[in-house]
């Protein structure tokens, strides 16, 4: 016969009430530590400090090339995207025969006033000779000599008009300004093109640059001359130097820019984007296991054992990896101990068994694998 569910609670109740007789008042049941765990001493050790960072390979300095003219027909390209040249080689030459016939006029003109101005100076001179002989009146003299100037005047003014015009055909063959490489080209023959106008794009000396961001703090330790690594693609690693660092920081993002100089950029390409890093040199510097470490919403915590056995979260600031060991370079002393294993599993203020020894480790391996098997158990 089915005993009825009032029976079992009040039975459940009656259970209750007896254990907790049995306990008598003045006991608490004992705490029961949540996990097994070994400490582990921060080690100070002489470290190669360095700095990871991410940026853009860039050209150290680009170069735009266009005419000085308007209205003009590109006649020929001398160049491809990539083509090394040299200062003063021939880029792209436009249409110049309009402005050699301006020329061609030009030295005409030149040649015209050139004859009028001896013409004047003899005239001017016979005139003089005669007006000092006192057979002609003083101011037929004077009426050649303005003549004679009148003439050089306008054979300086055509003079003038020829070097312009042979200036503007000089326009027509457009010449790199520097040595470089051509990373750019937006012109092909017969396209007509207007002055101020890209038509042409050059890496100076073919020169490229990788410029990283860094943090405030980071920003502070680096100096030109750092050493500097840049991944390449392939696994290849490219080596550089900061060539100058950003003055000043981004108001929003608290970064700033360094300029590494890629002497031999290998598979690198402007417009690339690469991770590096800035070798700062050697320094003493704390760490801790890199299981000791648990990061967190975006933090990273170790975890201490106080005398009575429950352990504190502490905020840390870490550096960079070495090995299977962590930088600390903030929130922890040297002679702190952290929980070296299951810190993943804890909270703060949680009861713990610290074991010491040569057991150590393995009792806290296995608490560590108990936990995980818990936690999952309690996730499924």
């Amino acid at each position: 016969m089915p005993v009825p569910s009032r029976l079992l609670a009040a039975s459940g109740v009656l259970a209750l009430a007896l254990a907790l007789a049995g306990c008598g008042e003045d006991e608490v049941p004992e705490a029961v530590p949540s996990l097994t765990v070994s400490l582990a001493a921060p080690q100070l050790r002489e470290v190669t400090s360095d700095v990871v960072a991410s940026g853009a390979v860039a050209a150290w300095e680009e170069v735009s090339v266009g005419v000085e003219l308007s209205g003009l027909r590109v006649a020929t390209v001398a160049v491809e995207v990539g083509s090394v040249v040299a200062a003063g080689d021939v880029l792209l030459r436009v249409d110049d025969r309009t402005l050699a016939s301006q020329l061609a006029q030009s030295d005409a003109q030149v040649r015209e006033a050139r004859t009028n101005l001896e013409t004047a100076r003899r005239k001017a001179a016979r005139i003089r000779e005669l007006a000092d002989s006192q057979m002609v009146a003083l101011q037929d003299a004077e009426e050649a000599e303005a003549a004679r100037a009148n003439a050089e005047a306008r054979l300086n003014t055509a003079i003038a008009s020829r070097d312009a015009a042979r200036v503007q055909r000089d326009f027509t063959v457009v010449r790199a300004p520097v040595d470089g490489v051509v990373s750019a080209r937006s012109v092909q023959p017969g396209q007509v093109v207007g002055a101020g106008t890209e038509l042409l794009r050059l890496i100076r000396d073919g020169r490229l640059e990788w410029r990283a961001e860094l943090a405030e703090g980071d920003l502070l330790r680096v100096d030109a001359g750092t050493p500097v690594r840049v991944e390449a693609p392939g696994g290849g690693v490219v080596e550089g130097r900061v060539r100058t660092v950003s003055p000043a920081l981004d108001a929003q993002s608290r970064t700033g820019t360094v300029y590494v100089d890629l002497p031999d950029p290998g598979a690198l390409r402007a417009g690339m984007f690469a991770q590096g890093r800035l070798a700062l040199g050697r320094a003493q510097a704390l760490l801790v296991p890199g299981d000791a470490v648990v990061r967190r919403d975006g933090r990273a915590f170790v975890f201490t054992v106080d005398d009575d056995g429950r352990v504190r979260e502490r905020v840390v600031e870490l550096g960079g990896a070495q090995g299977d060991l962590v930088e600390v370079r903030d929130g922890l002393a040297q002679d702190d101990r952290v929980v070296a294993r299951g810190a993943g599993f804890l909270g703060d203020g949680d009861l713990v068994r610290v074991v010491e020894g040569e057991d150590a480790v393995d009792a806290a391996d296995a608490a560590s694998a108990k936990a995980a098997r818990a936690t999952g158990a309690v996730a499924e």
